[in-house]
């Protein structure tokens, strides 16, 4: 057999990439309202098995104010990667986040798996999935600002700060929906990006 055939059989027995499905990655500014336009769609795709709305493990207590997570102290975190239960962890802002492994299996099994994000993790999960799609919510700055000081967890300083660390991202490649109106008209908007990767999926898992 040829080296070219036998580099073709190994990459195609290969275990990352996970094939077959997509997943959609959730980035944004603090204050864009991720977490809102997701709970619109997860209610919308409530009744989807094909969707799962990935629920991450982050080193926070969950206080009612932030997103529904599973939490781990910091070395329970630890010990739960060494012994593989994340298929994908990263730290950002002093925090430990984690996807749970199963995520691999529904991607493999050709479903759609939607979860927020940390920016600087899109690299890790690219090299683990071979469909990704980056959705960006945002706002403009100054909707963001008022949105940050409402919520009285931050001083001035510390919200300017977190605007112009956001302002640096590069979008390219991501989808952007404006979440500055009607939270209704970013989650439909939203929530179709979901039915075409229900059809990418779809087309991907036929193809081998």
């Amino acid at each position: 057999m040829m080296a070219s055939a036998l580099i073709e059989r190994e990459l195609a027995s290969a275990p990352f990439p996970v094939r077959n499905g997509v997943f959609v990655a959730v980035v944004g500014p603090s204050g864009a309202g991720k977490d809102t336009i997701m709970a619109y769609a997860r209610e919308r795709f409530a009744d989807e098995n094909s969707v799962l709305f990935v629920r991450r493990v982050i080193t926070r207590p969950c206080d009612g104010s932030t997103e529904d997570h599973d939490s781990l102290t910091d070395a329970a975190f630890d010990e739960a990667r060494q012994y593989g239960a994340f298929a994908l962890a990263w730290e950002a802002h002093g925090l430990k986040y984690g996807l749970p492994a199963d995520v691999d299996d529904a991607i493999a099994e050709g479903r759609v798996a939607i979860a927020n994000l940390s920016r600087g993790a899109l690299p890790l999960l690219k090299e683990r999935y071979e469909n990704v799609v980056v959705v960006e919510i945002t706002a403009a700055p100054e909707i963001l600002a008022e949105r940050l000081a409402a919520r009285g967890r931050e001083s001035r300083g510390e919200v300017l700060a977190r605007l112009a660390r956001s302002a640096k991202f590069d979008s390219e490649g991501a989808v952007v929906i404006d979440n500055g109106g009607a939270p209704e008209t970013a989650g439909e908007r939203f929530a179709e990006l979901i039915r075409k990767a229900i059809a990418r999926a779809d087309v991907s898992g036929t193809v081998e």
